[in-house]
């Protein structure tokens, strides 16, 4: 409860093929997960790339989980039991296969509509996820004043009902601005009935907000430049991949921790301080046996920690392949919920501050979503002394955030295209799909610039991004547990990791994490309630637009299954069912030197072997690999 959300990427084989026969032992954590004998700082996989260290891979993890918001006990519990089982799963899917959300695939081929569903989700939040960061840059813009434009009701957008909690201190200052009305005295006993200058700003004067979802109007010509600038920075951040983002995360990721510092130092000095953060801890245990609090704090989870977005399984890929990443799950996991936590002092400590100074219970002042970031916060900095500073670091503050998670959106993207296509041509112009991407970004987000943007914003919060993401994370988890099989799976961490998963992980990925998942999605189903924005009423043709949103990321799950059966052989359905769920040949470690145990290849193949090469792209061989149950495989590997 509280808080509110900002909602808010092959070696030569022939040199190697020696060496592959022989295991390769799980680096020490100096090395970073470098094989050993192997400079540290050098790209094992020299087409992809790496990171340029784990510390800038931890940092991006961060700063893509890191939002604002945080439910307690069913938080708590539900990050245990799924949360981190499931940020693991996918950290350690990507790193062994060394491959984006579409290339990890290979393990049960029929199952790729999973990862084209990632890509639509990663699509949709990438869009409207950019149009908050420019509300946040234009709000950063707006602060760099010696009077915050949202501190007083004089202002030509403001409305009779206007009556701010700056006007009320200032009672008997006879420098009020005469557009006041004269019942401020009443103020303490007339706030929810009042307008705020920090909500008519935002509604009157930075959206114009219209009166229907149909209703457009003019495209807001200062959100449209700041939407350029959001998508510029994203850009150019992310020009050469995660080299560049790697080193840009280093700022965006530990930053914002020194603004929240900064922030609760000063609210935990304020008058009022202590009454907000004890509502902030205080479970209300009358609601903590609903079913909804626990299915909107399991949901909250899968929004967090960005489970099911592709992102996770996309940062991982460009990790070496013996990094302990057991060990960055849990420390990305618990960073995140402690920073959502962290976050809420931060928050409640300052509108305690303001609830104390309208006389008012701290219920009555926080909101959540958009307003908690745009009216209720900023109207709280408004009392603060040399406001616009603080408001300066809050709102920089939410730019580093939302760009932190932007930068994992865009790569997952760019990175399943590149990898799905796989020739030396895209792999050299990365930077061209990086900034086709971003231009479709930019374009796509237009309509969200709009008066009536903010309606669509929400209606795509609410419904693109929401119960697609619990079914797709759902067959995900099946389909690696269940058709590819556990014990392989374990195997794979293994001879990854040099240890198996814990027991509590093996459970959860098994039994409990599955069963979360399927309560959450009938939690959903059965709680559902039409969306609403303030008082509006979305109008059905707008909800129906909504479905169809969510649905398109899931639908891609049983077309391509049907796609990839056609496409198989086989002589019987059950045959064809077979042959297209099992791992495909060119499954397993990306680089030759690592594939050991099952996926050794065998001595080059002679003519007498019976085996043709034939070339998978122009400019690749499959090379035969035997495994240890005697099936043959492929291996892709550069000439």
């Amino acid at each position: 409860r509280g808080g509110g959300d900002a909602r808010a990427g092959a070696l030569s084989a022939c040199p190697r093929m020696a060496a592959a026969h022989e295991p390769v032992a799980p680096s020490s954590p100096e090395q970073n997960g470098a094989v050993p004998s192997e400079a540290t700082k050098k790209d094992q996989n020299l087409t992809r790339g790496n990171w340029g260290n784990q510390i800038e891979f931890v940092l991006t993890s961060v700063g893509y989980a890191v939002g604002l918001g945080a439910f307690m006990i069913p938080y708590f519990i539900m990050l245990i039991f799924c949360g981190i089982p499931l940020f693991f799963m996918e950290l350690s899917f990507g790193q062994f296969a060394s491959q984006g959300c579409l290339g990890v695939w290979r393990i049960s081929p029929m199952f790729k509509g999973v990862g084209y569903g990632m890509m639509v989700v990663s699509t949709y939040i990438g869009i409207y996820y950019n149009v908050v960061i420019c509300i946040a840059f234009y709000y950063f813009f707006s602060s760099m004043a010696h009077v915050l434009p949202w501190a007083y009701c004089n202002n030509p957008w403001n409305t009779p009902d206007c009556a701010g909690v700056l006007d009320a201190t200032n009672l008997t200052n006879s420098s009020w601005p005469a557009a006041l009305p004269s019942n401020l005295s009443h103020l303490p006993n007339h706030t929810m009935q009042r307008t705020s200058p920090s909500e008519e700003y935002w509604r009157l004067y930075v959206l114009k907000l219209s009166d229907d979802i149909g209703n457009f109007g003019e495209v807001r010509l200062p959100l449209l430049g700041c939407l350029g600038v959001s998508w510029v920075v994203v850009f150019l951040c992310l020009i050469r991949g995660v080299k560049s983002s790697g080193k840009v995360v280093y700022f965006t990721a530990t930053f914002p921790y020194v603004v929240l510092t900064i922030l609760f130092v000063r609210g935990v000095t304020l008058k009022g301080a202590f009454t907000g953060i004890m509502y902030y801890l205080t479970p209300q245990w009358d609601k903590i046996l609903e079913a909804k609090v626990w299915g909107d704090a399991a949901s909250q989870i899968f929004y967090s920690l960005g489970c099911a977005w592709g992102g996770l399984i996309t940062m991982a890929s460009y990790n070496k392949f013996h990094n302990n990443c057991y060990r960055d799950s849990v420390i990305i996991s618990i960073t995140n919920c402690a920073t959502s936590v962290y976050a809420g002092f931060v928050i409640f400590s300052i509108l305690g501050f303001m609830a104390s100074h309208l006389g008012v219970d701290v219920s009555r002042v926080a909101d959540h979503g958009p307003g908690l970031a745009f009216v209720a916060y900023p109207e709280a900095l408004t009392l603060l002394p040399i406001s616009p500073v603080w408001s300066l670091l809050f709102f920089f503050m939410l730019i580093l955030l939302g760009l932190g998670t932007q930068f994992c959106l865009l790569e997952t993207l760019v990175t399943a295209i590149v990898d799905e296509v796989g020739n030396e041509w895209i792999l050299q112009k990365k930077t061209y799909v990086t900034l086709g991407v971003a231009v479709a970004g930019f374009l796509l987000g237009i309509p969200l610039t709009s008066q009536a943007g903010i309606y669509w914003l929400l209606l795509m919060d609410n419904y693109a991004a929401s119960f697609s993401l619990v079914i797709i994370s759902c067959i995900m988890c099946v389909s690696i547990m269940y058709i590819y099989g556990h014990r392989n799976y374990f195997q794979d961490i293994q001879m990854m990791l040099g240890f198996p998963p814990p027991l509590f992980f093996q459970i959860c990925w098994r039994f409990v994490s599955p069963a979360i998942i399927f309560f959450i999605l009938i939690f959903t189903v059965i709680q559902y309630r039409p969306i609403t924005y303030n008082h509006y009423q979305y109008p059905s043709w707008a909800v129906a637009i909504g479905f169809l949103m969510a649905l398109s990321s899931v639908i891609c799950i049983p077309l391509y299954a049907l796609f990839q059966l056609c496409r198989t052989d086989g002589d019987t359905l059950l045959q064809r069912l077979k042959n297209a769920t099992k791992p495909s040949r060119d499954w397993g470690p990306a680089l030759l030197e690592h594939r050991t145990g099952r996926y050794a290849p065998t001595i080059a193949p002679s003519p007498e072997d019976g085996f043709e090469v034939q070339p998978l792209h122009p400019d690749k061989a499959q090379i035969p690999i035997v495994g240890s149950n005697g099936s043959s495989r492929l291996q892709d590997s550069r000439i």
